[in-house]
């Protein structure tokens, strides 16, 4: 079997090619970098270990960045796709440009553009819906959640569901920031992963 490896990127110029194994890509913000925790409490480190324990032989790439927007991701794409050949991405951004307020549209366009480099590299792709806090209000909330709803029809990509289902509503599951979840949810935010992507992999 091959040895499953975590690598957390925050250069992509330090980034190793790998030859011969399958990959999963974790294209994220901070939901997804262990913010506020070590590397190995993170869901990702958790998700590593449930592959390997259920004999899946993929190499596990964390490329998420704490406050990443689907800007940032979309301008970095390509330059991360010179050095990994995911076989499945899982896109999880969004989050950022919603807490900012910013144009449902222009992350909709963002996030098509990186669904299109990951497909023509020919990489499976689930993508992550995001759920703001009841402050931003229900009209805004529909309009972000719409837009994945539309995007994943469109682009024929799989459509999760929102990783911190069954946690935001949680004050004991989250940070004191109330926007990042602590050690105790990551469990659960794997679990809410797991069923979609499970489907995706091959032993």
């Amino acid at each position: 079997m091959f040895r499953l490896t975590l690598l957390i990127l925050m250069c992509v110029s330090s980034l190793p090619v790998f030859a011969g194994n399958k990959t999963v890509l974790i294209l994220g913000d901070s939901l997804s970098a262990s913010y506020g925790m070590s590397i190995q409490q993170g869901w990702v480190s958790l998700l590593e270990q449930r592959l390997a324990e259920a004999d899946y032989e993929y190499t596990v790439i964390n490329a998420s960045i704490s406050g990443e927007t689907t800007a940032g991701a979309k301008v970095r794409i390509n330059t991360l796709l010179e050095s990994v050949i995911p076989d499945i991405t899982i896109v999880e951004l969004g989050g950022n440009d919603g807490l900012r307020g910013l144009s449902p549209d222009d992350m909709l366009a963002n996030l098509a553009e990186i669904i299109n480099a990951l497909r023509q590299a020919g990489s499976g792709i689930l993508l992550i819906p995001i759920n703001l806090p009841p402050n931003y209000g229900k009209v805004y909330n529909d309009k972000i959640r719409g837009s994945y709803d539309h995007l994943a029809e469109q682009e024929g990509v799989y459509l999760g569901r929102f990783i911190l289902d069954g946690i935001g509503d949680n004050p004991d599951l989250m940070q004191s920031d109330g926007i990042h979840p602590t050690v105790q949810a990551q469990p659960i935010m794997l679990e809410n992963i797991w069923p979609d992507l499970e489907p995706l992999l091959d032993k």
